[in-house]
């Protein structure tokens, strides 16, 4: 923030010095500009090709914002339109601007489209012996500059892949003299080049400073960094185009009166006047920060936001079903009592924080410092009612019997080097001492991982929540081997501990002891009640030993059936960093387009289609292995992800059956997932989805 303060300070600064100068040479010699003008002195073959030649087709080069480019209107703009301008009104020559394609610009294509000049061709060794050019004198001095990741430290003589915008022929050629142990790799365009290397595709791209300051204020590229180059200048000219020495040489004749016009008018603009044409140029065009550019760089945060309206809605749907639920019985009024109070602090508390920084975002829509601030506030407030809405799905689930506990080989080494990953971090911000100690005889059993995991994290949660810092948490495991392999899993720390009445209460749901409650820690009290539930459903239980003031142990154990060490795939999601080209099925526009900009952020290519009808054309209609993976919403309106999914494994080519489909849905209910199996899909993720696993199942694709 503070470099883009100096940046925006010095660029309003310049033009003042700028024109304190101009006004002072004015006042010693009023007359100046006017000289240049009446002190150009063309030959009698200049003045005659000047009268004889009604317009000059001049041809542009289109993304090199803000050197030369076509604006919104479809005109010609940048730098070197104004000095073009310039030119013109010096030297009485008036000019037709034409674009150039981006790619496939050839000397027979600027023959046959009849174009009489070239602007912002580079000003070097190789375009000064080009056949079919005649080359100005520079027009524009800048320096040429390297565009790198973080992290990569250049040094010349470095093997390096450089990304090269396809039309850079004379660049190419340049860079293959001064770094010959480069790959030199083609792209279409400046855009392609930066996501190559953003992506990690290509080492460093290499452009001019100008250009590459404009595109590297866009929110995605803010990990890439420049690189000054030594003796690189980027030197800018006009470039006239004539047909090949001995074919025609009234065409060769005609093209050197030319330049030589251009060079005598170049010579007659001061150094000042080029100044103030790219102080104008770089301070008109600065980038647009855009409304995607916020949700790419804050895309994590606005994601939750979002879904915290929906956590809200479902929070009160859940609500009353549990009130209709504990209303049927007499016996359960006090829970019912203890519920709604419970619930409604819990809901309340974050829906007023998530309101209140909503409304300081509103006032803060242009402090990019507070903002992020805010944004993180919300982000672990919308998790925080997102994890209620998981505590009360999961409570109701189990409570109707409909949990179903998968059945796969795992490996319990990696079950529990996950755990202790994701907690080591929250551990040591609190400043507690906390030990893993695992005694694994049997580390491959049947199982579900991912519910062992939610009863761990549970558990660990819970102490280090009531664990003071500086205070002990310890997990140590170990195994027996009889009618099954029985798991025991301690997790003991030194914090508060509870009283024996709590105690022999803190299984039921919604039980939270009030001291707790009145020191703030956040939590519904079904945490425990679901662990146990899982446990039983595996075979083992939960028990608690505790005393007030000297901590807490609680003793998880499960039972299963042994099994061969798991395959490559059956668990886990892989590091492997491949980017398949993604169709997402939503019909939720707004959803749709955060979940594409994500992808692309990440450097995946990603398309959208609006239902299953649509996924299935674009699907039918695409080459074989266009796409690698069908993001599948399951509620859509004219087919539904279940026809969707059916409808393409039934199509009568190879890819059908090999694309991955994975089901997006917010119903998490075994029905669904089982039926979604059943259509044909291969995974299933939950709405609200959680980024970081949706990318490692892509990556692992």
């Amino acid at each position: 923030m503070k470099k883009k303060l100096l940046c925006l300070l010095a660029a309003a600064i310049l033009p003042l010095c700028l024109a304190v100068m101009n006004v002072c040479a004015d006042n010693e010699n009023p007359e100046d500009s006017e000289n240049n003008v009446n002190t150009l002195s063309f030959t009698a073959e200049e003045e005659n090709y000047i009268r004889s030649h009604s317009s000059v087709k001049v041809g542009y080069v289109t993304d090199r914002i803000p050197v030369s480019f076509e604006n919104k209107d479809g005109e010609a703009d940048g730098i070197s339109k104004y000095i073009f301008d310039r030119v013109s009104e010096l030297s009485g020559l008036n000019f037709e601007y034409a674009p150039l394609p981006l790619k496939d610009v050839t000397y027979d294509y600027l023959l046959s489209n009849e174009f009489d000049l070239v602007t912002s061709v580079e000003f070097n060794e190789e375009n000064k012996k080009a056949r079919g050019i005649l080359i100005s004198e520079p027009y524009l001095s800048s320096k040429k500059v390297i565009v790198a990741r973080d992290g990569l430290n250049f040094k010349y003589g470095d093997n390096l892949t450089a990304a090269v915008a396809t039309g850079s022929q004379t660049l190419k050629k340049v860079l293959s003299g001064m770094f010959p142990n480069f790959t030199l790799k083609d792209y279409d365009d400046i855009a392609d080049c930066l996501d190559a290397v953003k992506s990690g595709d290509a080492d460093i791209m290499i452009q001019n400073q100008y250009v590459v300051e404009y595109w590297l204020a866009k929110p995605k590229y803010e990990k890439l960094k420049v690189i000054p180059i030594a003796g690189l200048d980027d030197k800018l000219c006009f470039s006239a185009v004539v047909a090949f020495a001995g074919q025609d040489g009234e065409s060769q004749e005609n093209g050197q009166i030319l330049i030589d016009i251009l060079d005598k008018t170049i010579a007659a603009i001061s150094e000042d006047e080029v100044g103030n044409y790219t102080i104008q140029g770089v301070m008109e065009n600065q980038y647009d920060y855009t409304f995607l550019d916020f949700i790419s760089r804050y895309r994590y945060s606005v994601i939750t936001i979002i879904v915290a309206l929906t956590v809200i809605v479902i929070l009160v749907i859940m609500i009353g079903h549990q009130r209709i639920k504990f209303a049927e019985s007499r016996a359960d009024a006090k829970a019912k009592g203890q519920f709604l109070s419970t619930m409604s602090h819990e809901i309340r508390t974050p829906l007023n924080g998530l309101i209140g920084l909503n409304y300081l975002m509103s006032q803060k829509i242009d402090d990019k410092e507070k903002l992020d601030v805010y944004l993180r506030q919300s982000s672990v407030t919308a998790k925080y009612l997102l994890s209620l809405v998981n505590d009360i799905l999961d409570s109701s689930q189990l409570q109707n019997n409909a949990v179903k506990l998968a059945n796969r080989p795992i490996d319990l080494e990696l079950v529990f080097d996950t755990v202790s990953s994701i907690e080591q971090s929250a551990m040591s911000e609190k400043s507690l001492n906390y030990t893993v100690n695992t005694k694994l005889d049997y580390p491959y059993i049947m199982g579900d991982d991912v519910r062992i995991q939610q009863v761990l994290i549970n558990l660990l949660d819970n102490a280090r929540k009531f664990t003071s810092e500086g205070g002990n948490v310890d997990i140590s495991v170990s195994q027996e081997k009889g009618d099954k392999i029985i798991t025991t899993v301690t997790v003991s720390d030194t914090g508060r501990g509870m009283s024996e009445e709590f105690r022999q209460q803190i299984f039921d749901a919604f039980a939270r002891e009030l001291e707790t409650v009145s020191k703030g820690n956040q939590g519904t009290g079904l945490g425990l009640s679901i662990s146990r539930q899982l446990a039983l459903l595996m075979g083992g239980d939960i028990t608690c030993k505790s005393e007030k003031g000297k901590g807490s142990v609680f003793t998880f154990t499960f039972a299963n059936e042994p099994a061969d060490r798991p395959e490559n795939g059956e668990q886990g999601s892989g590091a492997k960093q491949t980017r398949p080209r993604i169709l997402v099925a939503e019909d939720n526009e707004l959803n749709g387009e955060i979940i594409i900009e994500l992808l692309h952020s990440d450097g995946f290519e990603a398309e959208l289609a609006e239902n299953g009808r649509k996924a299935l054309e674009k699907f039918s209609a695409s080459e074989q292995g266009y796409y690698g993976v069908i993001l599948m919403d399951l509620m859509m309106p004219e087919m539904d992800g279940f026809e969707a999914t059916k409808a393409i494994r039934a199509l009568a080519r190879p890819d059908a059956k090999t694309v991955r489909i994975f089901a997006c849905t917010a119903n998490s209910f075994s029905e669904e997932r089982d039926k979604a199996f059943e259509s044909g899909m291969n995974d299933f993720i939950t709405k609200p989805v959680d980024i970081d696993e949706l990318l490692n199942k892509l990556y692992s694709v």
